[in-house]
């Protein structure tokens, strides 16, 4: 009978101490999960459907657009560059300049396009591009909750004009892809600066 009177009273102490801990448990703070960057390496883009190349990464694949919205695109050069490692593409559209499509309205456009993916950014910069090449354009750099939070055009501003856009196929938060964001960043800033337009495609 003491035996059992004994256990009672250990076990009321141990609950009453485990009620009066004053230790404070604090939540780990939420990890993403670790992203291995592969080394930078180029390699030339020559397509026989574009007027132009530079040099993208030998990590991202080359896909031409073959539909747009269940339709052909609106020209032969229209392609993604896609990053397997990062499940992520640039989205390249190509239009010639024409009387349908002048500079000015292709440029518009570009700017739209931006300004349209601005209303839920934190913040946008615009970048201007002049290369020695006669090649101009702009650089839209977005933070914050956006569909495409990197977008560039280029252009010579009488014959040719390509539109780049990032894109994630994720809904992750901004802070866990910034990383790879700036990643990609570096890489289409290499592509814009090794950009040369074909002369002897004019059309």
């Amino acid at each position: 009978m003491r035996l059992s009177l004994i256990v009672a009273i250990i076990y009321s102490l141990s609950l009453f101490t485990a009620c009066t801990d004053d230790t404070i448990y604090t939540p780990k703070p939420r990890g993403f999960p670790k992203v291995i960057y592969p080394e930078r390496g180029y390699q030339n883009f020559v397509e026989s459907y574009c007027d132009f190349s530079f040099e993208y990464p030998k990590y991202a694949k080359v896909i031409q657009d073959t539909v747009f919205f269940d339709e052909k695109p609106v020209n032969p050069c229209w392609f993604d560059l896609y990053f397997p490692n990062f499940d992520a593409r640039i989205h390249c559209s190509y239009y010639p300049i024409d009387q349908v499509n002048s500079y000015e309205k292709l440029r518009e456009d570009a700017f739209q396009m931006a300004t349209e993916h601005s209303v839920k950014a934190d913040y946008i910069d615009e970048l201007p591009i002049r290369k020695p090449n006669g090649t101009i354009g702009f650089v839209f750099d977005l933070d914050g909750p956006v569909a495409s939070p990197f977008q560039f055009y280029l252009s010579d501003s009488t014959t040719h004009f390509i539109r780049g856009a990032l894109y994630f196929n994720t809904r992750a938060r901004p802070d866990s892809l910034a990383p790879i964001t700036n990643f990609i960043k570096t890489d289409i800033m290499y592509m814009i600066n090794s950009f040369e337009w074909d002369r002897s495609k004019q059309h």
